[in-house]
């Protein structure tokens, strides 16, 4: 199967952007209707809602309702203003002013100012606060605030992507008085500037929010509720979207995809992206700590079969590294084909001439995972690989194995730039650094490609950076997901966002044939 440049992508976007997004071409856009109460199914416990360590798909959902940013992530990746009006920055790009808007306050009616950013800034860059957005928000070394409504951020090193970077998922701004206080306020309460107020919290079956009418953007949500309902079980959730008892599935496997597309009433999703599984290796311990054995795992594996078997045909095939053709900075690199007798011959030379067991760990959710893992267990076997596929529930997985295994299947949403999915994953001081590969030439490429302001410059920074991932193999990434999704065609201004972890559900509203509900 031949590799998707970038191009294609964009031209896939665009197509799908015009008619698979919303359904509906964006001249036939109607003026949205207040009200009504929108039913949004999940497949997973919202267990986490302090928005600075939420983890996953539904818990990054709940606080986009919740809390706001200072920015927020566009369709096309771009920053927007949030709770910001306005930035500059100065021309070394080491400091960047942010102007907050006028009459912010959070949903217990204490107002909101560059005091509560600062604070949240503060403590999303204390370790302790164990925040993925430490190492995702961009080389930040002081926050301070020059009045009530403006904001400074002081750089360590040039950096042009921190309005993006700021837009991240756990980058949301909370009370300093919380703060102070204590962040275990927030596993159980919600105080945020979002456009919704929570009025219900049961992390197993339903989360229920309702309009703040406090929100800075009068005209905005237009809906009157939002009950996030969780379904366990997949098939039952797409079950009650051609019911009608829900209104929309944020994200939904292939498996079910197909049954979404022949149902009445029904507008499939889908959206190319940058969504992944992989295969994570523990660089630092043996047998996966000798580069060989990553190599020769990855020469077994069939990437167009990966996408046929693991996306079912909705994906591309991908090369280890985590930049599919829609991230600006992609590098084009030779499509990986598998070469069974050269990974015996790699096996051998690490010292595992008669072969090499071990076991892969999946975590049952999405279903993917366990997919990905027999597939592999299938590919590598000629090679002399006995790999035994271990499959858990999800909440024991993240407890046990997640950041601390050696051998298991990982998941991952498109991040907004390649720094952040550099920062997030690879480097060695990640927030999630699982592969502990701690590569210091790696290191070295992606800080110099967040300080650089030439375009050229970082194109090649990054490309080096992809072609060193490319060789070691840190982890296998084999195929990349497009998204998918469905809603009922009374839903309406929902656009599914190729970050997957970003929903902009205060732009939804529901059309005259929406069902009545209290």
């Amino acid at each position: 199967m031949p590799s998707i440049h970038r191009r294609d992508f964009l031209a896939a976007s665009a197509a799908f952007g015009g008619l698979g997004l919303t359904g509906l071409p964006a001249f036939a856009q109607t003026t949205p209707r207040r009200g009504g109460t929108l039913r949004v199914s999940v497949d997973q416990a919202v267990s986490k809602l302090n928005p600075l360590v939420t983890r996953v798909n539904p818990e990054y959902l709940v606080a986009e309702l919740l809390y706001s940013g200072l920015t927020r992530l566009k369709v096309d990746m771009s920053a927007e203003p949030d709770l910001a009006e306005s930035w500059t920055n100065s021309p070394d790009l080491t400091e960047w002013t942010f102007v907050l808007r006028k009459g912010l306050t959070f949903h217990d009616g204490q107002p909101c100012t560059a005091a509560d950013v600062v604070a949240t800034f503060e403590a999303i860059l204390d370790a302790k606060t164990a925040s993925p957005a430490r190492q995702n928000v961009g080389p930040i070394s002081k926050v301070a605030a020059r009045d009530d409504s403006t904001v400074v951020f002081t750089l360590s090193a040039p950096f042009a992507d921190l309005p993006v970077t700021l837009a991240y998922t756990n980058a949301k701004i909370v009370p300093a008085s919380v703060i102070k206080g204590g962040l275990e306020k927030l596993d159980r309460q919600a105080i945020g500037t979002g456009p919704f107020k929570l009025v219900s919290f049961e992390p197993e079956r339903q989360i229920i929010v309702v309009r703040n009418e406090a929100y800075y953007d009068k005209a905005r949500p237009y809906l009157d509720k939002v009950e996030v309902v969780v379904f366990p079980d997949v098939s039952a959730e797409a079950s009650a979207l051609i019911a009608g008892d829900t209104d929309l599935i944020s994200t939904t496997p292939p498996t079910e995809f197909g049954r979404l597309q022949k149902a009445s009433g029904i507008k499939a999703l889908r959206v190319p992206s940058g969504q992944f599984c992989n295969v994570n290796f523990g660089c630092d311990q043996k047998p996966f700590n000798d580069v060989r054995v990553r190599q020769a795992l990855a020469l077994t594996v069939d990437r167009a079969a990966m996408v046929d078997f693991v996306t079912e045909g909705f994906g591309s095939p991908g090369n280890d590294t985590p930049l599919s053709p829609a991230y600006r900075f992609h590098a084009e690199l030779p499509a990986k084909q598998a070469d069974i007798a050269k990974a015996k011959a790699l096996l051998a030379e690490a010292g595992y001439p008669k072969g090499l067991e071990a076991t892969l760990i999946a975590s049952d959710r999405p279903g993917q995972r366990t997919q990905l893992a027999v597939a592999l267990r299938e590919m590598a076997k000629p090679a002399g690989f006995d790999i035994k596929v271990e499959t858990m529930p999800h909440a024991t997985y993240l407890d046990q194995v997640w950041k601390k295994g050696s051998f298991y299947v990982g998941f991952y949403n498109m991040q907004a730039t390649a720094d952040a999915i550099f920062s997030l994953l690879y480097t060695s001081n990640a927030a999630w650094n699982e592969t502990r590969w701690n590569n210091a030439a790696f290191d070295k490429l992606v800080f110099e490609a967040r300080a650089t302001v030439d375009e050229t410059k970082r194109r090649a920074l990054y490309a080096e950076a992809q072609k060193l991932m490319y060789a070691e193999v840190p982890s296998i990434i084999p195929a990349f997901f497009d998204l998918l999704g469905g809603q009922r065609d009374w839903v309406e201004g929902y656009q599914l966002h190729p970050r997957g972890a970003v929903f902009r559900l205060d732009f939804v509203s529901l059309g005259a044939k929406a069902p009545k509900r209290g």
